[in-house]
């Protein structure tokens, strides 16, 4: 690396059941201006924007270019897509920002599940010829990693329980769901209603900014240390689901195990899923995870990673934390895995 790059600025919307009364653009444009008026920069201010989204949630072929009109293309602006987690999108920008290119980004993502039902979107994940056509929803794949988990003695239901407990117990007030929540009926045995991550809409937006740039522009800007992301096997079957090697193995490129980290956004859609990355990232009891309530109490999809990645930022800016770490996973199982380690300035 040879600049430094940090999270100025974060700013994401409230978490809803449902939109249906807002477009992409209406839920997006309050986000954006919410970010760019932390830093005081203008649209024109920005050299490179960056964006994470899914067709497949829209209905419709590029719906990202839609979202454009929330952040302004005219004068003509430097701009790319990701369709992924915009945690990905931020991945891209900081590779941008690395080049030189530019000094500062605006990186923000959406996600509007309501209009659908979710577990049979994300089955286009899957792999078209063996899996796919045998209709395996998110919920399910996910309990056969839960039940692999309580088989190798790793946790139990009551353990699960006390994930969702703690994480629906976070103080955030943008959280899609607070408080003491029943676990309720078996979900897919044997994760419970507690177990499983809302299905709602919402948006997020950091803004990059590199060297003096982000000293000028935040008080106390979350330097990004390190940064890496990779890939499991696509086939399950071939995978150990009890471990996450490539969160393992990014978090080693991105630097997190040089010292420890006091404060870990984990995007963990499910409880049992808190387990296999506390394990791959060798988290103890002293580190705060989840402060936010993560994934269980707020998962809109292809924001909810650059989510975890915003709240540990926004953490060091209040100077709440000074190393974090953050995570954001993308397919079924914990198949992709991104880790960002953030650090903030000496006090």
């Amino acid at each position: 690396m040879t600049r430094d790059i940090a999270v100025v600025a974060f700013a994401q919307s409230d978490v809803l059941r449902t939109t249906e009364e807002q477009s992409e653009v209406e839920m997006l444009m309050p986000v954006l201006h919410d970010v760019l008026d932390r830093t005081g920069l203008k649209t024109a201010d920005i050299d490179f924007t960056c964006s994470g989204s899914s067709d497949y949630l829209a209905g419709r072929a590029f719906s990202f270019t839609l979202a454009l009109d929330g952040v302004g293309a005219w004068p003509p602006i430097s701009e790319s897509h990701v369709e992924m987690d915009g945690a990905w999108a931020l991945y891209e920008a900081w590779t941008k920002l690395l080049t030189g290119d530019a000094d500062t980004a605006l990186v923000y993502s959406y996600g509007k599940s309501s209009p659908g039902s979710l577990r049979d979107v994300l089955t286009r994940q899957l792999d078209p010829y063996y899996v796919a056509p045998l209709w395996p929803d998110s919920v399910a794949l996910a309990a056969l990693q839960a039940q692999a988990l309580i088989d190798a003695g790793a946790t139990d239901e009551p353990a699960l329980a006390a994930i969702g407990a703690r994480s629906r117990a976070a103080d955030n007030p943008r959280a899609q769901l607070k408080g003491p929540v029943p676990q309720g009926e078996y979900v897919v045995r044997p994760l419970r209603t507690g177990d499983c991550p809302p299905i709602g809409d919402g948006a997020a937006a950091v803004v990059l900014a590199a060297g003096e740039r982000a000293r000028a522009l935040c008080t106390r800007p979350a330097w990004i240390r390190g940064i890496d992301h990779r890939i499991e096997a696509h086939a399950l079957g071939v995978r150990d689901l009890t471990d996450s090697p490539s969160t393992r193995l990014a978090a080693e490129k991105a630097g997190a195990f040089e010292r420890p980290v006091d404060t870990a956004e984990l995007h963990a859609p499910f409880s049992s899923q808190e387990i296999v990355l506390r394990k791959a990232l060798g988290l103890d009891d002293d580190v705060r995870v989840n402060p936010s309530g993560g994934a269980l109490a707020a998962n809109p999809m292809m924001a909810a990673g650059l989510i975890r990645i915003g709240e540990a930022a926004a953490r060091i800016h209040r100077g709440e934390s000074d190393r974090a770490l953050a995570h954001a996973t993308s397919g079924p199982c914990l198949q992709q895995n991104l880790v960002a380690v953030l650090e903030g300035d000496p006090r």
